[in-house]
């Protein structure tokens, strides 16, 4: 049976170990007067964790200490309540990021799941959440391959298109979005930001030679690649924006308005703020609302309009 000194010790244990956990250098007596015990107590349960295989060090310095560096080997990890379910809710939806690591989280959302107690598990259950896998899959080495380049700022060398074609390019951030891992990087060849998919590159070895990192454009990547895909080279706006009155009421409008700004201005009329990549684009897309409609402005949108109405007059009487 376990007594109330060797309770008291396991549970003084796991206390020293999460407080390892959450910051790098520890002074001894910092330690030992949050954990209500002396120096010497601390250093026999430094001892004991690493026993256990932790890989506890001493830090010199005027007030020593002590620091909990990586291992050979991974040692059990213990978490707070917020930091399990965290990590539950974080391994449930990584099936969606397309990073190739689908199997290997299941396994071992399976494991953390198992370990939580009952009210933990019942709060991770309860997460109404599925996760789908995209058919984009990117394998995990060319994540890992392209994260190290950026970080030791080394050019990366590859093969992408079809028909593939060399890239070399400066590696600056890599990126999820909707499912999909973007790299971002300065191609100097075309002088010029380009974004690339991950699943559609293939790498070469070696990597090239070392760069100078420079800022993105406007010093935000998600911004910058919100605008790249808008076609705009430097703001997150559309580079064509118009503004229409629809013949439908603003509830049949607003569900389908996207990022534009739909407004009611009489009973069963919607004015609609709204933008495109390309005229022909915004003009095509405000068609799909298959309403009467008035333009606003500017007379490029009723160009567009115009051009659109020629090409499917030609497309009705094709074949006729």
């Amino acid at each position: 049976m376990p007594t109330a000194s060797s309770t008291a010790t396991s549970g003084r244990l796991l206390s020293l170990l999460s407080l390892l956990q959450v910051r790098r250098d520890w002074p001894g007596a910092l330690l030992a007067e949050r954990l209500s015990v002396s120096e010497r107590t601390v250093r026999r349960d430094v001892d004991r964790l690493r026993e256990l295989g932790y890989p506890v060090q001493a830090v010199k310095g005027p007030d020593g200490g002590y620091r909990l560096e990586a291992g050979r080997q991974m040692p059990p990890l213990l978490f707070d309540e917020e930091q399990a379910v965290a990590l539950a809710v974080a391994l449930r939806i990584a099936v969606g990021t397309g990073a190739g690591i689908e199997e290997a989280a299941a396994r071992a959302l399976a494991t953390v799941r198992q370990v939580l107690p009952s009210r933990l598990r019942q709060r991770v259950d309860q997460l109404e959440l599925t996760a789908t896998a995209r058919d984009t899959q990117v394998d995990t080495e060319v994540l890992l391959v392209l994260s190290s380049a950026i970080r030791a700022t080394e050019e990366v060398r590859f093969d992408y298109g079809d028909p593939p074609r060399r890239r070399q390019v400066q590696p600056h951030h890599l990126v999820v979005r909707n499912g999909r891992w973007y790299l971002v990087g300065w191609d100097a060849a075309r002088d010029d930001w380009r974004t690339y998919r991950a699943d559609r590159m293939d790498l070469r070895v070696p990597n090239g030679p070392r760069f100078t990192p420079r800022e993105v454009p406007g010093g935000d990547v998600a911004t910058f690649l919100a605008a790249r895909f808008k076609g705009s080279a430097t703001a997150d706006a559309w580079p064509c924006r118009g503004e229409v009155v629809l013949d439908l009421p603003v509830a049949e409008v607003a569900p389908f308005a996207g990022d534009g700004v739909a407004e009611e201005i009489a009973p069963g009329k919607t004015r609609l703020r709204t933008g495109s990549w390309s005229w022909a684009a915004l003009a095509a897309g405000l068609a799909r609302f298959d309403a009467d409609l008035d333009v606003v402005g500017p007379p490029e949108l009723r160009t567009a309009f115009a051009d659109l109405a020629a090409r499917a007059t030609r497309a009705a009487r094709s074949g006729a």
